[in-house]
């Protein structure tokens, strides 16, 4: 639309509708000007990492997202929100034509929960899990994140780990009607997280094979793994067909890639040769502040996309 059509709306109409008209087509205009063709792999941003330039509404933060290219939101703490702000999500998601990536449904740092037989762990798992599918429904996420707890230190490991695939099997009976995914996440000790269960991703894909379940899979976070047991291409190949999730943050800094030591041009440029279609979190903070660090980002992930 021309700057004449907007100002014979104006002279004609002379009323409140048209000057909305003209605005929503200048902002449909701004937006336009700036958008990114999509990405060749799916990298979900999170909210706020945008913030500064889309402002603090998630709803035009998922429309800045998509229109910079991005094809699919993650938030962590999605669960947290009142059924009325997920249902406001999910309508501008499908707006968009965007997906959803995970949720946490059940995390525990500190404390033995799936590692754990006693009753009370359990049916916080199960409290967990239930509120997790009912979530998933209302916005229509697939896969929700499982870290299943501390580990016991007076306790063999090897209970441990039945007690956790007891704990997931059960878990997994509550999410297979809906088809949600549970994705298990093995985070580090030596940065983040130490005394964690589960650590390293021969270890989740063990007890994935053990669970043996299309709703229990890795989420194989790359910024964790490099520091546990790099060897990040070797692993990825190893557990590759437990593997239904990934998380993305350079090492150290925990910021986009080109900010550490990962090389992130070679390792995306592997798993999209594998054929991988599905999600990859953007779970880390920008390097810089302010709307420079925010497009720094997004130049970031034009620089490592295969294409």
């Amino acid at each position: 639309m021309t700057l004449d059509r907007r100002d014979f709306l104006l002279a004609s109409a002379g009323a409140a509708g048209a000057l909305d008209f003209v605005a929503e087509s200048r902002a449909a205009e701004s937006r336009a000007a700036g958008r990114g063709a999509p990405f060749t792999l799916d990298y979900a941003p999170h909210f706020d990492m945008f913030a500064q330039s889309a402002g603090r509404d998630l709803v035009d933060q998922i429309a800045f997202m998509a229109d910079q290219g991005f094809r699919s939101l993650e938030d962590n703490w999605m669960a947290n929100r009142s059924p009325a702000e997920q249902e406001k999500i999910r309508a501008a998601l499908d707006k968009h034509g965007m997906r959803m990536g995970v949720f946490v449904a059940h995390a525990e740092f500190g404390k033995p929960t799936f590692t754990s037989a006693d009753p009370a762990a359990r049916e916080r798992i199960t409290a967990d899990i239930k509120r997790a599918v009912e979530v998933a429904e209302r916005v229509g996420a697939k896969w929700c994140t499982v870290v299943p707890g501390a580990y016991e230190r007076n306790r063999e490991w090897d209970y441990q780990t039945a007690n956790v695939i007891d704990n997931l099997r059960r878990a997994a009976e509550l999410c297979e009607p809906s088809g949600l995914v549970m994705v298990l996440e093995p985070l580090n000790w030596w940065s983040d997280h130490g005394g964690v269960f589960l650590h390293k991703t021969a270890q989740a894909f063990l007890i994935c094979r053990a669970v043996d379940s299309p709703s229990c899979k890795i989420l194989f976070d790359i910024y964790h793994q490099q520091i546990s047991e790099g060897h990040l291409i070797r692993n990825i190949d190893q557990a590759w067909n437990e593997i239904a999730y990934f998380q993305i943050g350079d090492n150290p800094g925990r910021c986009e890639p080109g900010t550490g030591e990962i090389h992130y041009a070679n390792l995306l440029r592997h798993i999209h040769a594998k054929g991988y279609t599905g999600i990859l979190g953007m779970e880390h903070g920008n390097s810089k502040p302010g709307k420079e660090g925010e497009a720094a980002v997004i130049a970031a992930y034009r620089a490592v996309d295969p294409r």
